[in-house]
């Protein structure tokens, strides 16, 4: 096949070591793309907060999509281009259904200037303070990109098959923890539909993407490629999704990958 335009690539337990870092190999990879002018966007269920560390894998330049599609970020300006927010009624419905269903679900949100959770999200991570901290109903607010539920005792598949199963048409339930932790967007919000829109504006077709992930979150993205891999050892419905199986990334699999893809 002829190389791909663009370059889409989830993070943790993708393009990401065992560490949580880009290996030299893969960053020596990335570096040559930029060089030759082939945009490599992340697309990563991470909030903005969690990626100041990673922009300058990227040249510190272009575009990256955060919290699973619920926002555009401009890595050279270092601003929010876009932010897709779920609507304050439908959270509130979404709160009500999984607490009286699944009792003992508890809430957090990322919202476009930071995080904020509720006192029983807290108590799961007593360690991390200066969070904002309430009701789910005080601290919501309209810059909510994505909400987040925490249950303490079910198993991560279980809670998401559930949730999801519940909440259909209401949001998009996803989850990319190894804990049960749901991530729910507004409705149609993926990292698919997010990738799109920013590549329909770039002029790339899906057929010239290629993308990369490893985990649910990443499941309408590599559906959705032109040419999608997942990752040696992800979760069985993403590698499902794709279209070939790349090398773990503890592996540098994305790295080896692009080095065939383009003939570096």
């Amino acid at each position: 096949m002829s190389a791909p335009k663009l370059v889409a690539t989830d993070l943790d337990g993708t393009l990401l070591d065992a560490d949580g870092t880009v290996s030299d190999g893969t960053r020596a990879v990335l570096r040559e793309l930029d060089a030759r002018g082939v945009p490599v966007v992340f697309v990563t269920g991470r909030p903005i907060r969690w990626m100041e560390s990673l922009w300058g894998e990227v040249g510190g330049h272009g575009l990256a999509v955060c919290s699973n599609g619920g926002i555009v970020y401009d890595v050279e300006a270092h601003r929010v281009r876009s932010a897709l927010t779920v609507e304050r009624d439908v959270a509130m419905q979404v709160a009500q259904m999984l607490r009286e269903e699944i009792p003992g679900t508890h809430f957090a949100l990322e919202k476009t200037g930071g995080f904020a959770r509720e006192t029983g999200f807290a108590t799961r991570f007593p360690e991390v303070t200066g969070i904002p901290t309430g009701t789910f109903e005080a601290i919501y607010d309209d810059t909510v990109v994505k909400v987040l539920a925490l249950h303490s005792e079910l198993g991560p598949e279980e809670y998401w098959r559930r949730g999801q199963a519940l909440l259909e048409g209401l949001v998009e339930v996803t989850w990319s923890s190894s804990y049960p932790l749901l991530e729910m967007s507004a409705p149609g919000v993926t990292k698919a539909s997010t990738l799109a829109q920013l590549c329909a504006e770039l002029g790339v077709e899906a057929r010239d993407v290629v993308a990369f992930g490893d985990m649910p979150n990443d499941v309408p993205m590599l559906e959705w490629a032109g040419h999608s891999y997942a990752m040696a050892g992800g979760h069985a419905v993403a590698r499902e999704a794709a279209q070939r199986v790349a090398p773990a990334h503890t592996e540098d699999g994305v790295a080896q990958v692009l080095r065939e893809l383009f003939g570096l």
